[in-house]
């Protein structure tokens, strides 16, 4: 599904983009060429770009006036990501993204490749950091110099810098929840919320309806609507981070068990587990050695606990909350007619 044919020039606003970034390095020194090149494989070579859908149909729901202005604007939200991602799997060490290396691990290998001096991981753990900081900061270039108006960027603003403090703050709680070992559903669902399910859907919802000036109503309603909506998201993630098809997501199986993700399917898993075998959880999880023999057995853990059921019922309760909010919202037709369908590929998706 790409209505206005959105993915396509939301990829053309990056490319341009981007294009502009690395003469701009390269001008700087000719050494900046891998780390363009390491954006630029990031940002256009993979992605869903839900959230500048989510954006531009929440702009268009609003009764905004499609421009490649606003799809440049709100092109801008994959640079956010692109920046998330690259810091996630440099904090949980992981080793490949869609199939390929990480950032991390990319510049780990052009270290030992090159015969460099100093350690190799810690130089690709470097420029994961400052990858990761340079993809942030292009968010915000991308954001102001996208051609939309000055009281329309004025709207944006706020959400857009809300948005960028809460997804940070949730992935430090998401750390921190690891290296506590806290097994709570409260945790766990506020580490959903803050790390994925606000910057995913609610955020860039209301990040289009401050650049269409919508009502409160408006508003309101997609906050109704796309809280409960990327909460959903997170949990098909944290469902795919431990049962999914490694052929499918690019990561390897089992990668937030080694990991020690303490998801809301992990916590829903410990508050069922008995002692015996809440213990036997706890000990795999986190576990980098963990074989596929390893990643089997804490599946059917987690599977027959009823847990992965139960989160499979609690992303069917999600949905429903969500689109109610939607279908009771004064929005326009078309858009929510695209937002049901974005609402069903975020959910039900494979990958």
């Amino acid at each position: 599904m790409d209505a206005a044919d959105l993915r396509a020039r939301v990829d053309k606003a990056l490319a341009a983009f981007l294009g502009e970034q690395r003469a701009r390095l390269t001008g700087i020194d000719p050494a900046l060429v891998p780390v363009a090149e390491a954006v630029e494989d990031l940002v256009l070579k993979g992605g869903k770009r839900l959230r500048p859908a989510f954006a531009y149909w929440g702009f268009r729901g609003a009764g905004g006036a499609d421009s490649e202005q606003v799809v440049s604007a709100l092109a801008a939200l994959e640079l956010v990501q692109a920046s998330a991602l690259i810091h996630d799997d440099l904090m949980d060490r992981s080793d490949t993204r869609r199939g390929e290396p990480s950032v991390h691990r990319r510049f780990e290998a052009r270290h030992t490749a090159s015969g460099w001096r100093g350690g190799a991981a810690a130089f690709g753990d470097s420029a994961a950091v400052l990858l990761g900081d340079l993809a942030l900061v292009w968010s915000d270039e991308l954001l102001h110099t996208s051609g939309v108006g000055a009281v329309e960027l004025t709207r944006a603003r706020p959400v857009f810098d809300e948005m960028r403090t809460e997804v940070t703050v949730g992935q430090y709680l998401d750390v921190l929840t690891q290296a506590t070992a806290d097994t709570s559903l409260e945790r766990a669902g506020k580490v959903a919320r803050f790390k994925s399910a606000k910057y995913t859907v609610e955020r860039p919802l209301l990040l289009g309806a401050a650049l269409a000036g919508a009502s409160a109503a408006v508003s309101a309603a997609y906050s109704g609507f796309g809280l409960p909506l990327g909460e959903a998201f997170q949990l098909r993630d944290d469902v795919l981070g431990v049962f999914g098809d490694p052929e499918r997501t690019g990561k390897p199986a089992g990668d937030d068990l080694r990991e020690g993700k303490r998801t809301y399917l992990v916590a829903a898993a410990f508050a069922a587990l008995g002692e015996k075998e809440s213990a036997e959880l706890d000990a795999g999880l986190g576990d980098q050695g963990l074989d596929d023999a390893g990643v089997q057995r804490l599946r059917a853990l987690i599977r027959d606990s009823g847990a992965l059921a139960a989160t499979e019922r609690r992303i069917d309760e999600l949905m429903t909350t969500s689109l109610a909010a939607l279908d009771g919202a004064p929005v326009e037709p078309e858009a929510r007619d695209v937002l049901h369908r974005l609402a069903d590929a975020a959910t039900r998706r494979t990958v």
